[in-house]
């Protein structure tokens, strides 16, 4: 221990002395009036990979690059420097001879990490690599603080979701990650839009939590003096829309959840809920399989992937069976032929499955059932349909058995990624239900769902049947990036402050 204590102490001894270096070159620069923090503006005219990309357009032309300095090789008269801008990274020859002694004696003292910009003409060096021979080069930022060293880099996993500046800079990967994210979002608003989507906004803070069986975060709003609710959903206000007259809506947003953390798990997280008008849960199946293909094709290339190792197909049509048949594909047991809530309890028991307090029901043993022997098996894409009512307050009834509901997830991995519904349009059973969900709080349950009368009071003027779908998006990203937690596809994820960790 005290080995690493002492390791630790001369590796903050010398980041000190770095950085106290630094300060003074800056110093330097400043009282001899050259303080780079005071340009304001630098016209480049290209960018590192228009420039690699195009070489034949720009070979001998003069072009304006700027960037970080990432390396430095010093020869005398002449050095090379590399230097990484936000989508590549390009060499440049820097001589005495090109820019003259004073500024070839100033671009001598700049520090990795430094951002530059430098004007010159395109060529090739004898080994072949793409360069800018430098006519001028100008400082535009001091870096006071040194970059992670180049062999090691920044590997330091809690650091690297901390300091993700850092990140980004030292592990082009990571960079490459966020820009398949945004090309995912943008893939699914081009699916969407292009089938007569609205993409709309509706409200953060609520006064009432709901459309989600979760934990919400609770804050106070002053001027009106009450508590109110970061969403845990978007889907209570999405379907009012729906009342509304609008055909289909969609939101893409922040969702708030104050529940665990794992690698599946962030406490604020992404998801798109898109609603249509006419249409039911096998039509949401159907755009779930053309989401997932086109956002695969685009940033994979390809529907049939690899995640952690494994090969997932998610081209052509994906499997689709109930709950309670894959569990009795899965373990035998057909919950068709248990229709007492005793029954189903005392099963429950005989397999060591713990059933929680106002939880010994058929339906949540159904659930109960399927989380422990049948989730961890859906390794290709599948769609789990028909659920039981007691986990459903949103969905329709099925119509050849009121127990079960309207509702399918689909699964990929073992996991999770979309939940939707034949949406609940009949304002009395909606009431009866949301009195369920206020029996479940009182009796212990935080994650229950509480009673909104005016969304009854929407589905009182008429809601037309209606699909509905909830999708995750980090967890998309993480399927399509080869990800393995969350924090890896959440630019900032929730982390806990340094100086509270004992």
């Amino acid at each position: 221990m005290s080995e690493n204590k002492n390791e630790n102490l001369t590796e903050e001894l010398d980041m000190n002395r770095l950085m106290q270096i630094r300060r003074e070159k800056l110093k330097e620069l400043q009282d001899a009036g050259k303080d780079p923090y005071e340009i304001t503006k630098f016209d480049r005219t290209n960018t590192a990979g228009e420039i690699k990309a195009n070489y034949e357009e720009f070979e001998q032309k003069d072009v304006t690059v700027a960037g970080r300095i990432i390396a430095k090789r010093i020869m005398g008269k002449a050095s090379f420097c590399t230097i990484l801008d936000s989508d590549e990274k390009i060499q440049s020859y820097v001589s005495i001879n090109d820019l003259g002694e004073e500024s070839y004696k100033a671009f001598k003292t700049w520090d990795i990490g430094d951002i530059i910009g430098i004007t010159g003409f395109v060529f090739k060096t004898r080994t072949g690599e793409i360069s800018v021979h430098a006519k001028e080069v100008t400082l535009l930022s001091k870096s006071l603080r040194p970059l992670p060293e180049k062999f090691h880099g920044l590997k330091d996993v809690d650091l690297r979701y901390r300091q993700r500046y850092v990140d980004l800079i030292m592990n082009p990967e990571v960079k490459e990650t966020f820009i398949k994210r945004t090309q995912i979002i943008n893939e699914i608003r081009n699916i969407l839009n292009e089938k007569g989507y609205l993409e709309v906004e509706t409200p953060i803070l609520n006064t009432i939590s709901g459309g989600a069986t979760a934990r919400p975060f609770v804050t106070h709003h002053n001027t009106l003096d009450i508590d109110m609710y970061l969403r845990i959903a978007t889907e209570l206000n999405l379907k009012r829309l729906i009342v509304g007259g609008y055909d289909k809506v969609y939101e893409i947003g922040r969702i708030f959840r104050n529940e665990g953390m794992d690698i599946r798990h962030n406490p604020e997280f992404t998801s798109i809920e898109f609603y249509a008008a006419y249409q039911d849960y096998h039509d949401m199946m159907d755009i779930t399989e053309e989401i997932f293909q086109r956002c695969a094709m685009k940033v994979c290339g390809t529907t049939k992937i690899t995640y952690q190792g494994t090969e997932i197909e998610l081209g052509g049509k994906w499997k689709r069976i109930s709950m309670i048949d894959s569990i009795k594909e899965v373990t035998g047991v057909d919950f068709n032929t248990i229709n007492t809530d005793e029954e189903a309890v005392r099963l429950a028991k005989e397999r060591n499955i713990e059933i929680p307090n106002g939880k010994e029901t058929r339906g949540n043993v159904i659930s109960l059932f399927f989380d422990e022997y049948v989730e961890k098996t859906l390794v290709q894409p599948t769609f789990i349909y028909d659920y039981p009512i007691e986990i459903s307050p949103l969905a329709k009834k099925c119509k050849n058995d009121s127990r079960l509901t309207q509702r399918f997830e689909a699964f990929i991995g073992g996991r999770e990624y979309g939940n939707a519904f034949s949406e609940l349009n009949d304002p009395i059973d909606q009431y009866e239900r949301f009195k369920e969900e206020i029996r479940a709080r009182e009796n212990g349950d935080d994650e229950a769902g509480m009673m909104d009368e005016d969304f009854v009071n929407a589905l009182e003027y008429g809601m037309p049947p209606t699909g509905g779908e909830g999708i995750g998006i980090d967890r998309l990203v993480m399927l399509l990036t080869d990800s393995a937690s969350i924090r890896d596809v959440l630019l900032f994820p929730t982390m806990k402050p340094l100086n509270s960790i004992q």
